[in-house]
């Protein structure tokens, strides 16, 4: 059994492996790379700063959307070299500015070249969701992928799914082993390209994780937002109405979670990405007008408040991340996530 040592901070670097363990052990990739040269006890470790100015982590992201910008930032941040996709002129010259390398691209017409770009990444994530009538855009081209991967340098892969590939399960408790029944033809969609991604990562000897992400909230997007906004329901919010539970993760408990998985490489594990409590919407509502009140009083002049909740659907487990992962979520409910917001906040009435 490969053990790991958490002890240290995250790094630009990657993990390190012994030598020494036997040349009859059948290694994935991201064991056998020359970017883990190292300790003789054959226990994996965290670099040392000098192995940091040697070598430098490149992250590829496919969909720089709310999660990948987020990730993107935290990582450069670390002195990572991120590049990705996006799908606009504008935000491509906006991410740029911030120091990103980016690509345009069209999942409905994609353009295969941007590919190109991955022979020299060592990480990829992929946040692009499947398109109805085509499945995953990427996956399409699988052989145009393998060949770009295949004699590159990338090690780790991480696919963003979503809880909804569980389908109702009538307020059941549901864990990673709980058989998936997705009902929408997104989350079905959603559960082919889970599989395609880990077979892909498996052939190709890839540390290959799948996250089914709960709800995404965070600066800029949540219930606190909208409701200052004072817009309509998005339609993924207008879903989520009826259901007396939806399991929700702040976009920052999410990179965690990334993180945690760079440092911890497995092949083909599955994670539930998602928070303590899985309160209904018209709930999170309320506290988050109560918020808005206490800080801005008479600020809400119209409502958006949803109504109550009818149907079950389900209770989302994120044990195996806490345990497998060693994650302590910064924001374990949607009162301290909705509150940080808020707190970072500037006066909506001064604008």
């Amino acid at each position: 059994m490969v053990m790991c040592q958490l002890s240290c901070q995250f790094l630009a670097t990657p993990l390190q492996v012994g030598k020494s363990l036997p040349t009859s052990l059948h290694l994935p990739r991201f064991l056998k790379s020359e970017s883990f040269p190292g300790a003789s006890t054959g226990v994996l470790r965290c670099s040392t700063e000098t192995e940091v100015s040697e070598s430098r982590n490149r992250m590829f992201i496919l969909g720089m959307g709310f999660v990948g910008q987020f990730f993107a930032q935290d990582l450069k941040n670390h002195g990572w070299v991120v590049s990705g996709t996006c799908t606009s002129a504008f935000k491509k010259k906006k991410l740029e500015e911030r120091g990103f390398n980016i690509y345009l691209f069209d999942a409905n017409e994609p353009e295969l070249g941007v590919l190109n770009a991955l022979k020299y990444s060592t990480h990829l994530l992929v946040s692009i969701p499947p398109v109805v009538g085509i499945g995953d855009p990427i996956l399409q081209h699988d052989e145009f992928l393998k060949s770009r991967i295949m004699d590159g340098d990338l090690q780790w892969l991480c696919y963003l799914s979503s809880t909804s590939v569980y389908g109702n399960c009538g307020g059941e408790l549901v864990d990673e082993d709980y058989p998936a029944s997705p009902a929408s033809e997104s989350a079905k969609l959603r559960l082919a390209a889970e599989k395609g991604w880990s077979s892909l990562g498996s052939e190709l000897g890839l540390s290959t994780q799948i996250f089914r992400l709960g709800g995404i909230y965070g600066p800029g997007r949540s219930a606190v937002d909208t409701i200052i906004k004072q817009g309509p329901l998005t339609e993924g919010q207008r879903k989520r109405i009826s259901r007396q539970y939806t399991s929700r993760v702040h976009v920052a408990d999410i990179c965690q979670a990334l993180k945690a998985t760079i440092q911890i490489p497995s092949v083909g594990k599955i994670y539930n990405i998602v928070d303590d409590d899985p309160a209904p919407r018209a709930q999170v509502f309320a506290f988050a007008r109560d918020l808005i009140e206490k800080k801005w009083p008479n600020h809400i002049k119209e409502s958006v408040f949803p109504g109550s909740a009818r149907k079950a659907e389900k209770r989302v487990s994120n044990a195996r991340m806490k345990k497998e992962l060693g994650v302590t979520l910064l924001h374990p409910t949607y009162r301290s996530g909705l509150q940080s917001i808020i707190d970072n906040m500037e006066n909506p009435i001064s604008k």
